[in-house]
């Protein structure tokens, strides 16, 4: 393997772990998750299992239409998501939770969801420009795009709102940041991506 391939590599794997943070900072802040991630968390709480369980047979489901219909996405940044960001949230969760009680007034649950969003952005700017393979959801929306001739972008406002409707209708917790998630996290990637992500990832 190429040093730039494993530098991307690299990254991509520093993307996932801060990932996984960002989805616990914004579970803590009780203002909703992203759409994906609230859907699981309702499904898990749900049927009381483990988030972490529930993410993983839900990537298992989205991966198969991956590689149904668009195996070029598929790398090994596709199984480091699919296998990694439950558990690795999961873990975040407890340890934060054992040092530090969530918050109940609006003000600090508001700078968790403002950290939360910007964590994520970092995470998704790391992850998409090390170009190693799509997470089995990102993919769902590629695929979409790309077999129908619709632009990306309601592609993934199709499949973040039939999230939202099943986590909603499963009394999972749907706010701001959710909202936020859906349709505002672009800017904020654009950012990361050109000043942190690509000098990091290409090494200018």
């Amino acid at each position: 393997m190429s040093c730039s391939y494993i530098r991307r590599i690299i990254f991509m794997i520093l993307g996932i772990i801060i990932m996984a943070f960002g989805i616990v900072l914004f579970k803590l802040s009780l203002m909703g998750n992203d759409p994906s991630t609230a859907m699981v968390m309702a499904i898990g709480n749900l049927v009381s299992v483990d988030f972490s369980l529930i993410l993983l047979g839900m990537n298992s489901l989205w991966f198969l239409a991956e590689w149904r219909w668009n195996k070029k996405l598929i790398g090994i940044g596709t199984f480091v998501n699919w296998l990694f960001v439950g558990p690795l949230a999961s873990a975040f969760d407890k340890i934060i939770l054992r040092v530090w009680a969530v918050p109940e007034s609006f003000f600090p649950r508001l700078l968790l969801m403002s950290a939360g969003i910007l964590v994520l952005s970092l995470s998704c700017a790391l992850y998409q420009t090390s170009d190693v393979g799509i997470a089995p959801y990102d993919a769902l929306s590629i695929t979409l795009s790309d077999k129908s001739g619709k632009e990306y972008f309601w592609c993934r406002i199709l499949t973040d709102s039939v999230c939202v409707i099943i986590a909603f209708a499963l009394g999972g917790i749907i706010g701001a940041g959710t909202l936020v998630c859906a349709v505002g996290l672009g800017p904020f990637i654009n950012f990361f991506t050109k000043h942190i992500a690509m000098p990091l990832v290409q090494g200018k």
